[in-house]
């Protein structure tokens, strides 16, 4: 497996890469190049030889005289064609996450679940090679999908990278991070241990598909004085059809994904609530 290059990397796509093939209708295929190999779908064969050594942005032919243009993919485009064992945590969601949270190079992050890995590639993006992500999966079927597509889409398994197979809850002891990432049906169960695991200052988010679930999450944090600032959004995404004149939104939207639920990590000894402009005062 070839060193990852991202997309608009200058060298030519070489055997071992993975790249974007995209027909007519923008339908979109995952390619794993090998010289000799061939990418056959309803359009007919594409032979790799044909792709290996040239630019991106490429037009190849196929057998039936198709054309495709080749990429390399995007994070956008590994998260929604990889293959996946849980639902995944779309480009958008991933975006938010990252941004509100504000997940930089040097820190370590502690995600839990992994599920199928899009999210986990996001964070080791954002850690860099100094920073650190610790997943947490108790399914091994979803364990192993994370795994391998992580390690497709690096070319290799990071370094700074490291999955439990296990619960997060019993994991996070002895564990001292800079932000946590939860992807899980009762994240308020994990609450207590991410307070431990958390630096003052520090910031959880929790991504969540219902109210519910956001409502209980609030009412934990509510109850514990270790937390703090929390808030909840959710992001619509509506794409546009741009066709010359013809300018309208499309008929179908990434609408409603999850909410995310972010609050942040209180001192463990907060001043007396009394005294003006006290962080208790504040958090009330």
């Amino acid at each position: 497996m070839s060193p990852r290059r991202f997309a608009g990397h200058a060298a030519p796509l070489a055997a071992g890469e993975t790249v974007l093939l995209i027909d007519r209708k923008q339908r979109r295929y995952l390619v794993d190049l090998q010289v000799g190999g061939e990418f056959h779908y309803h359009g007919g064969a594409v032979a790799h030889d044909d792709i290996l050594g040239r630019p991106e942005g490429t037009l190849v032919r196929s057998a039936k005289n198709t054309q495709l243009r080749v990429f390399r993919p995007t994070a956008g485009d590994w998260t929604v064609k990889a293959p996946r064992g849980a639902q995944v945590v779309y480009p958008k969601d991933q975006a938010l996450i990252v941004g509100l949270t504000d997940i930089g190079p040097g820190m370590t992050v502690v995600e839990a679940g992994a599920g199928s890995g899009a999210l986990t590639c996001a964070l080791l993006d954002a850690v860099g090679v100094e920073g650190h992500v610790i997943s947490f999966e108790v399914r091994d079927d979803h364990a192993a999908v994370a795994e391998r597509n992580v390690v497709r889409r690096h070319g290799a398994k990071p370094a700074n990278w490291t999955l439990h197979r296990g619960d997060v809850i019993a994991g996070l002891a002895g564990v001292a991070c800079h932000r946590i990432v939860l992807d899980l049906l009762e994240p308020w169960e994990v609450c207590k241990a991410a307070a431990r695991a958390l630096y003052p200052g520090g910031l959880l988010c929790a991504y969540t598909p219902t109210v519910p679930q956001v409502m209980r999450l609030h009412e934990a944090f509510a109850d514990d004085e270790r937390w703090g600032v929390a808030e909840t959004v959710e992001s619509l995404l509506r794409p546009w059809n741009v066709a010359g004149l013809s300018v309208r939104p499309a008929h179908r939207m990434v609408a409603h994904t999850a909410f995310l639920t972010i609050v942040r990590r209180l001192p463990d000894q907060l001043p007396d609530s009394g005294t003006p402009g006290s962080e208790a005062g504040l958090r009330a």
